[in-house]
């Protein structure tokens, strides 16, 4: 049988003024799952490229927790190509990847590769050695240039200054916002994926996870994109997450030399 995964979130908010909120923690691909919010009402579900879906609630003031559970079987994945599209809109600079604004930080080395396989590769290696992790460094605010001058960040920093070094050499970069089994500590994870020889491979310079055993959740050009949870017109206060991805099996090496596809 195929090694399966299981994904459980649960997160509270305090919501001060009544409004529309839109929840996106659904695995793609989940065999099995199932949201389940504490206060009554219809959901609209909007889905967006690349797998990406969010539940659209009316939330009424008052306290509210939200739980979801997921289980899914996993494979090796194909490759997506990289559409025209794809190479139109991640390659131009986003909100928190200023890549029109980075040449004065990009590393030498990188302008005598020849290929984009190497450049992506030295550009992982390179955020990977020249930045530390540090739970609790970063700001929401900090986009790629704020992160490479100070030197640290979580996750979504890691992710969004190799999006933005692939961007400036024109090599189309998305960042993923995924579960992933093994990281430590757990929560939300995010890592990007690059376009190298007309498919699209997922790379994390962070290496706090493999790479196998991921559950894409949402996709987009940056953070700005992918947030798990988003205001619409609703005042609230977030009061916590707890998130746990397992799976049944010892978790796999990962190579990270090696081209990974994600589901």
């Amino acid at each position: 049988m195929a090694p399966r995964a299981t994904v459980d979130v649960e997160f509270s908010v305090r919501v001060t003024e009544p409004g529309p909120a839109a929840i996106s923690v659904a695995a793609a691909h989940a065999d099995t799952d199932e949201l389940t919010v504490s206060w009554h009402g219809e959901s609209e579900l909007v889905e967006f490229e690349h797998g990406t879906r969010a539940e659209v609630f009316e939330l009424p003031k008052g306290e509210h927790r939200v739980s979801y559970h997921a289980e899914r079987a996993l494979g090796e994945a194909e490759p997506e190509p990289v559409t025209r599209a794809d190479a139109a809109v991640f390659t131009r600079p986003s909100r928190y990847c200023p890549s029109d604004r980075i040449a004065g930080l990009v590393p030498p080395e990188l302008y005598a590769l020849k290929s984009d396989r190497k450049k992506v590769d030295t550009i992982v290696r390179h955020v990977h050695q020249r930045l530390s992790y540090v739970v609790g460094s970063s700001r929401p605010t900090d986009d790629a240039i704020d992160t490479l001058l100070a030197g640290e960040g979580v996750c979504r920093d890691f992710a969004h200054v190799c999006i933005t070094l692939c961007r400036f050499f024109d090599i189309p970069a998305r960042y993923v916002g995924v579960y992933a089994p093994g990281l430590s500590p757990m929560d939300f994870h995010a890592v990007f994926e690059a376009g190298v020889d007309g498919l699209w491979y997922v790379f994390d310079a962070t290496h706090l996870a493999p790479r196998q055993t991921m559950l894409r959740i949402s996709t987009g050009r940056d953070a700005a994109d992918t947030a798990f949870f988003a205001t619409l017109g609703c005042e609230l206060d977030f009061l916590g997450s707890t998130v746990f991805a397992t799976t049944d099996t010892a978790l796999p090496h990962d190579d990270w030399r090696e081209l990974v596809a994600l589901d």
